[in-house]
């Protein structure tokens, strides 16, 4: 269990460098779970020894999100100052989500559908 830990604080940590070595646009954490998911399928599985620790935390991912309901809650102005702002921003960015994610599952599965011909004919 502590050998999943440290790999999990390790990746965060080595994604936390590279964001700020390379001045990137994205949060340490999240660098490292690229490295973490790399690091997964380059080995082809989730060893036991991660797997626990992993499951661990995510038991308990509900209380991971109490500081930000607390930042929400000390931002409460500013949030009701800015909410059609804010409307928008959210509205936007999920349809754009929910466009690009449909576009490219349709590029994919085009190959898909190729292939499911030529095997039937």
């Amino acid at each position: 269990m502590l050998a999943g830990l440290l790999l999990l604080l390790g990746c965060q940590l080595l994604g936390e460098w590279i964001v700020l070595a390379l001045a990137l646009p994205v949060p340490g954490p999240v660098m490292g779970m690229v490295l973490l998911l790399v690091g997964l399928v380059v080995h082809g599985k989730v060893p036991g020894w991660l797997r626990v620790p992993a499951e661990g935390l995510l038991r308990h991912l509900a209380l991971l999100f109490v500081p930000a309901g607390v930042g929400l809650m000390v931002h409460a102005e500013l949030i009701a100052a800015e909410w059609l702002v804010i409307l928008v921003a959210l509205v936007l960015s999920t349809v754009v989500t929910i466009l690009v994610t449909a576009l490219v599952l349709k590029r994919l599965t085009r190959g898909l559908q190729l292939d499911t011909r030529r095997n039937k004919s």
